[in-house]
């Protein structure tokens, strides 16, 4: 299995060769362009050159015998000039003798109505300097180019043409012109790979890193943490990512452990309760008729509690699993809180609690069973916070599509620096307090489970001395029903 460095790298080399070949071409066109239009421009201006100079000179009819340079007998008139293409001066009107040409087409002759064929012969007849290039023998690219000789000190007429022609490179370039742009692309190509390289590097490292320090949490080692310090955003973003998913694994991880222990200490309890009970009952106060009746009591009211604290524990599991089933129906938010008051009026009487319910009719989509829950924990709570002859109030009014349900108790209050953990399971603001008198510490956290599964929310305000209130909110009708 090939590492993300050398798939990287080899992606980045295919591009780049891809790329090189693309700007290649691209040069190599452009070069051989600027070449030919270099080479069109100085044969012109060669050709123009001598058209310049011969202006004033009287030009022959093309003579039968190819001229050379040493047995010219004429002043003024030439043929061939000097150079390794050679130019050949042609004087006007044509005969009908075979017409030479220049020396890139070795010497070769043709006759007069073959050569006004070529366009750059018909250009310069008719006074325009032109150029054109063809293949000759064995394939040869020759570059042409035609000027007219005119008379400047008579009429300005046509007298002559200037034709010279020079043969091109079989490349197109010339080989050191070719040899440069090699050079130049293998350079191109080594710096590119050298900087590919090191992107590359600079891409992986921050990803070898987080490899690492992946396969470390899956170990078991939450306290991994990756530097966030790249200038790659996408990187950077995935770094800090990563940190905040370590981070809250490890918090889930420490909740996990403190909620087990806390489970662990809420079933020990009442069970090493009710192991002394029958103990008791054994080692002879079974026989005790008056004796053994508060022992099968507090037996059994441990009984209940561990009942109600593995019921309360089904709960909330159920609830993180999704799978909390709700009996959704239509019922009188208000009338609901009157029973759920009335039923706790035993515990309430025995606080010197009054309980007090504020509110008119408020019908409400929601389950019963469940909403007689969050009531009776919000209910038992404020409660057992109240001082004596005090009086515990539920409000009930509508708000925002659904109605808002209030709790609220004349107690001390919460601190502020408890407010935001008192919905934890297990949480108690004074953890000094007597277990029993105390509740499991899962009310708050069952209450809040339940609003949300009805697609509610929950909240608490309290002030030190003044009170607390918990209120929730629940909309008139369940878009969905968990199950």
């Amino acid at each position: 299995m090939q590492t993300i460095r050398t798939r990287l790298s080899l992606n980045y080399l295919i591009v780049l060769l891809l790329g090189m070949s693309l700007a290649g071409a691209l040069a190599w066109l452009a070069v051989s362009k600027l070449y030919m239009d270099t080479q069109r421009e100085n044969l012109l201006a060669q050709a123009r050159l001598i058209a310049a100079g011969l202006g004033d000179s009287m030009l022959p009819i093309q003579p039968a015998e190819p001229y050379l340079q040493t047995s010219n007998i004429l002043p003024g008139i030439h043929t061939r000039l000097i150079g390794d293409s050679g130019a050949v001066v042609v004087g006007l009107p044509l005969s009908d003798e075979l017409i030479q040409l220049p020396l890139a087409e070795l010497d070769a002759s043709i006759p007069p109505e073959e050569l006004l064929q070529r366009p750059e012969i018909e250009s310069a007849l008719k006074g325009i300097p032109a150029t054109a290039t063809r293949r000759v023998v064995r394939n040869q690219q020759v570059l042409y180019a035609a000027a007219p000789v005119h008379a400047q000190r008579s009429t300005g007429e046509i007298t002559g043409i200037v034709y010279i022609a020079t043969p091109l490179p079989s490349g197109g370039l010339p080989v050191n012109i070719i040899l440069q742009l090699l050079d130049a692309i293998l350079v191109a190509i080594l710096l590119a790979g050298m900087a590919g390289s090191v992107l590359a590097r600079k891409i992986t490292t921050p990803l070898e890193v987080l490899a690492e320090a992946a396969v470390a949490i899956s170990k078991g080692d939450l306290k991994q943490k990756v530097p966030t310090n790249s200038d790659i955003s996408e990187l950077h973003s995935v770094s800090e990512t990563f940190n905040e998913m370590t981070e809250s694994l490890r918090q889930s991880d420490e909740a996990k452990k403190a909620f087990i222990a806390d489970v662990t200490h809420e079933l020990r309890t009442p069970l090493t309760v009710i192991k002394g009970t029958i103990e008791t009952l054994e080692d002879g106060a079974l026989d005790d008729l008056e004796g053994r009746g508060s022992l099968l009591t507090s037996m059994m009211r441990e009984t209940d509690r561990l009942i109600r604290l593995v019921n309360e524990l089904l709960v909330l599991t159920r609830a993180d699993a999704g799978a909390l089933q709700l009996n959704i129906q239509n019922l009188d938010l208000t009338e609901l809180a009157r029973m759920r008051c009335e039923n706790m009026s035993r515990l309430a009487a025995r606080q010197q609690v009054e309980l007090k319910v504020v509110g008119d009719s408020n019908p409400v989509s929601a389950d019963p069973d469940r909403l007689s829950q969050i009531l009776d924990n919000l209910l038992d709570n404020a409660i057992r916070h109240s001082p004596e002859h005090s009086i515990v109030t539920v409000t009930i009014k509508p708000k925002d599509d659904g109605f808002e349900c209030s709790v609220g108790d004349q107690g001390k209050g919460i601190p502020a620096k408890n407010l935001p953990f008192i919905f934890d399971r297990f949480y108690r603001v004074e953890t000094s307090r007597d277990r029993i008198s105390g509740g499991t510490g899962l009310g708050l956290a069952i209450a809040r489970a339940l609003v949300t599964a009805h697609g509610g929310k929950i909240s608490a305000h309290s002030m030190e001395g003044e009170g607390t209130t918990i209120t929730f909110w629940l909309p008139k009708v369940q878009s969905s029903v968990e199950g």
